[in-house]
């Protein structure tokens, strides 16, 4: 298995260290390199000491939500009588991130000792690895692997002697995007139609099988070991406030060093995108940068001076997601940015919810018309007001993941699309029909 890009000395390498190291999946390098300690460590805590452990280190769900992992965990109800399950997002479906097929390839047993210290926390003894249909390779990887935890007592009964068992098991998806929102994941595993649920109760009270769950994604369950290991206050320390430690960020585009590069929180875009990603390919200049997946609200040039955490995204107006950095040169054009990521949300919608699927379909037909010179001008007005109407009307986020970057689109690159609309030689008629 192949490392796609060499690492930079800049990076802060923590879940990432043993990318490169020649059978880093293999259980003998694992427990070579300080593994399975901090699975001991926890079984000589107590369940709450887990978890505040977890909650100092500032750790926050790096699938996209950015929701506080300590807290999620302390949210499964102790008395309940029924089982509790550990359930692992792998379903990573966001275009442009490709970290957690990284950290299953290289170092997956990391993932699986944050898996264990998650059953640890909440007393599960039953997990499941929900990995995405596309990277079906992956599946007969990680029955490899998890073959090779059983033999060596990595899993299963009195795990390493501690008297803690449990079973984890692959579970492969069908190649859905809607999948990546937790509740249609759950309902997938169960073996029914892959489509959201109506919320509350959330899967930590009602998750697989009606039973509490924790569910997080590859990356969240991977940083674990390392939090216990060095401490949540360490790990909080290595990012900035309410936003701990370190993310892998998935760098594509127009740059000349594309990859997958583990970095801290805060650290800002422009030097990571010149110091790390080694600047603008070909010298031009930049244009955009997705900074977290096509979900996102794209940030143009002027707003990429900007910390990559949580809070300063949000605050910024889009988010960090889960790590998919697209990087956008003054060549691109943004009408067909528009359609392109239209043209995927329209796809992947599960057809559930009314302002989901007609939205995005419209949204599709009218930036195609524009596209092919047969826009008016209503239509640029017409797209941004009908991406903000889907805001919040969804059962899940997928309406809101095609509204939000169609928002910032058409507001921050509207004289790109009165450019397409000018061509039509009809445009000003109002006359055009709705192809």
């Amino acid at each position: 298995m192949k490392l796609y890009n060499e690492p930079s000395p800049l990076e802060t390498r923590v879940i990432s260290k043993r990318f490169g190291t020649q059978n880093s999946w293999r259980v003998d390098t694992y427990l070579a390199t300080g593994g399975m300690q901090a699975f001991k460590k926890a079984c000589e805590m107590t369940q709450d000491q887990i978890i505040d452990e977890v909650k100092a280190s500032s750790l926050r769900g790096r699938g996209g939500a950015g929701f506080p992992t300590g807290m999620k965990w302390s949210f499964v109800p102790r008395q309940s009588e029924l089982p509790k399950y550990i359930v692992v997002n792998a379903d990573e479906s966001e275009p442009g991130t490709c970290k957690d097929r990284l950290l299953m390839e290289h170092d997956p047993i990391q993932m699986v000792e944050g898996i264990l210290i998650a059953a640890k926390a909440v007393g599960a003894s039953k997990g499941w690895v929900y990995i995405r249909g596309e990277y079906r390779y992956l599946i007969d990887h990680m029955d490899a692997v998890m073959k090779e935890c059983y033999e060596r007592n990595l899993l299963g009964k009195n795990i390493l002697g501690t008297g803690f068992d449990f079973d984890l098991y692959t579970q492969t998806g069908a190649g859905a995007y809607e999948c990546g929102e937790e509740s249609a994941l759950l309902e997938s595993l169960e073996g029914k139609r892959g489509v959201p649920r109506i919320r509350p109760p959330f899967p930590a009270v009602s998750g697989a099988f009606q039973c509490p769950t924790v569910l997080n994604n590859v990356e969240t369950f991977s940083t674990v070991p390392a939090i216990l290991n060095g401490g949540g206050k360490w790990y909080a320390e290595l990012g900035t406030p309410r936003n701990g430690g370190t993310r892998l960020v998935c760098l594509a585009g127009h740059v000349n060093k594309p990859g997958v590069y583990e970095v801290p929180l805060g650290m800002n875009m422009m030097y990571f995108l010149n110091e790390i990603g080694g600047g603008m390919l070909g010298g031009r200049k930049l244009k955009a940068i997705i900074p977290g997946g096509s979900s996102c609200p794209i940030l143009s040039a002027e707003e990429c001076d900007i910390a990559m955490d949580y809070d300063t995204m949000a605050k910024a107006g889009t988010m960090l997601g889960s790590g998919g950095m697209m990087v956008m040169d003054e060549t691109t054009d943004m009408v067909k940015v528009a359609l392109r990521i239209m043209r995927f949300y329209n796809h992947e919608s599960c057809g559930w919810c009314i302002p989901c699927r007609e939205g995005t379909t419209w949204l599709r037909k009218m930036l195609v018309r524009i596209i092919d010179g047969n826009g008016a001008s209503r239509d640029v007005d017409l797209i941004g007001d009908l991406a903000q109407s889907m805001l919040g009307r969804t059962f899940c986020p997928l309406g809101d993941a095609a509204a939000l970057p169609t928002i910032s689109l058409v507001k921050k690159w509207r004289p790109e699309f009165e450019a397409y609309v000018a061509k039509n030689p009809f445009a000003s008629t109002e006359l055009v029909q709705v192809a």
